[in-house]
């Protein structure tokens, strides 16, 4: 199979070979499958999607030849434009995470906001630290901070820790290099640049609405106290940990790179720097840079050898595997329904609902998160849906980049006991489920439509 079968060949699509009754019905199938399987059985999401993808093609009708090149199509040109990003972006925030950049950037946050405003350092830290680095690592390497305030002003842990779980839900949701936008819009084909910009606005409406106010809330309601096995635990040592304006200015690195490449392509007084920042803002030579400055000044200087470096860059890879093969059957998702006509069909549903593409992006992602719970998925899901539909290329960067974070969002709401975060969230702050549903999910329902509905009035300038 190759490049020609693909795009001048689809004899199958072109001539209109099947009904739309059975492109739905074959769509429907699928993706009930897909969810079966997910949520009923437990068969891992990569599985699941693929199988659920080509029992689509089956049922429809296609080809096999057709099945067979949308898979390859699907993991070749998604994979493509990721995996160096997300590998990287794991290794940058790995050596972030071991040197101590992240105790540096809350320590010295709160210090500056001072106790009665701390809850606005914590959320600004996570959603910091949640663009290189992980959720789950982001979070525990930055509650013992949020219990240590707990403790010191004698509240209730939530008025500290939904602010930083709110932050670290938005960097981890919204804002490049982190994964989940990475993946929809290299899926939607959208500048990166513009991603990040939205993402931001998205991202910091998102932090204050859900973290300061909703924690607020949360601490006069809910008194979670801290964790036994925390309280006695003595405060790290923060002589150690490095420079604060450094890890800032390592963090802006690959973010100024990539917008800075952007903006002196739609600038015309800047017209002239375009050559370098197309080059330096390239994402995977933006992120490269960043991971070699920080192995330099965070690693090399603070002591770790190379071998040692080594060592936890490689370890931070690990969950990279499965992200991208998640990734991966994704857009084979995505090519099965745009060579079967399903795309055509999403489309033209879509053009006689006026419904606006930002809006149906959202409801989708939200849907799938819903069932499945794993926001990758629903990134994934979603994503390979709206890039099936006729024409979506021909929108311009900043609506595609709304687009994106609507995906963010929708992928994010509704967390509850189907997500592995609501269990983690759960176990680490010491609530019973019934408290974790009122403040948890609630926060990320919070994040994400408040995030969506940021996106979409910029959408309307687009």
């Amino acid at each position: 199979m190759n490049e020609t079968l693909n795009l001048t060949n689809l004899k199958f699509l072109k001539k209109g070979d099947l009904n739309p009754i059975l492109l739905v019905s074959a769509a429907i199938i699928g993706l009930v499958i897909m969810l079966i399987l997910i949520i009923k059985f437990k068969i891992q999401a990569m599985i699941s999607i693929l199988i659920g993808a080509i029992a689509i093609g089956l049922i429809s009708g296609m080809p096999v030849e057709y099945i067979i090149t949308a898979v390859n199509d699907g993991i070749g040109n998604t994979l493509k434009g990721i995996a160096l990003l997300v590998g990287l972006g794991s290794m940058f925030g790995a050596i972030l995470e071991v040197s101590g950049g992240a105790q540096t950037l809350a320590v010295t946050m709160v210090k500056w906001f001072g106790d009665k405003k701390a809850a606005w350092a914590l959320g600004i830290t996570g959603l910091v630290i949640a663009m290189p680095v992980f959720f789950d690592a982001g979070l525990i390497i930055l509650i013992p901070l949020a219990f240590s305030l707990a403790k010191r002003t004698k509240r209730s842990s939530l008025f500290y820790a939904i602010p930083l779980l709110a932050g670290l839900a938005v960097g981890h949701a919204f804002i490049p290099p982190t994964p989940g936008p990475i993946l929809v819009s290299t899926m939607l084909g959208v500048d990166l640049g513009f991603v990040m910009i939205v993402g931001i606005f998205c991202g910091i409406a998102a932090m204050i609405v859900a973290g300061p106010i909703w924690g607020s809330i949360c601490g006069k309601k809910y008194n979670i106290p801290v964790p036994e096995h925390v309280a006695n635990q003595e405060d790290f040592d923060e002589s150690k940990l490095p420079n604060f304006w450094v890890i800032v200015g390592i963090i802006l690195i690959p973010l100024l790179l990539i917008i800075l490449d952007s903006v002196t392509g739609i600038i015309p007084a800047l017209s002239f720097l375009q050559p370098v920042f197309s080059f330096l803002g390239e994402p995977f030579v933006a992120l490269l840079i960043a991971t070699v400055v920080a192995m330099l000044v965070l690693g090399i200087k603070h002591g770790y050898t190379t071998v040692e470096l080594e060592k936890v860059m490689t370890k931070s890879l690990e969950p990279t595997g499965l992200i991208l093969l998640v990734t991966a059957c994704g857009g084979v998702l995505r090519y099965v329904l745009q060579y079967s006509g399903l795309g055509d069909l999403i489309g033209n549903a879509v053009s006689s609902m006026s419904l606006p593409i930002v809006v149906l992006a959202f409801i989708v992602a939200a849907l799938v998160r819903i069932c499945v719970g794993s926001s990758t998925v629903a990134m994934t899901m979603a994503a390979g849906i709206i890039a099936a539909i006729p024409g979506i290329s021909e929108l311009s960067p900043l609506y595609l980049a709304c687009t994106t974070a609507a995906i963010a969002g929708g992928a994010t709401v509704c967390s509850q006991f189907n997500d592995s975060g609501f269990w983690l969230v759960k176990s680490l702050v010491g609530m019973d489920e019934k408290t974790t549903l009122k403040t948890w999910t609630i926060m990320e329902t919070l994040v994400g439509g408040t995030g969506f509905l940021v996106a979409l009035i910029i959408s309307f300038f687009a």
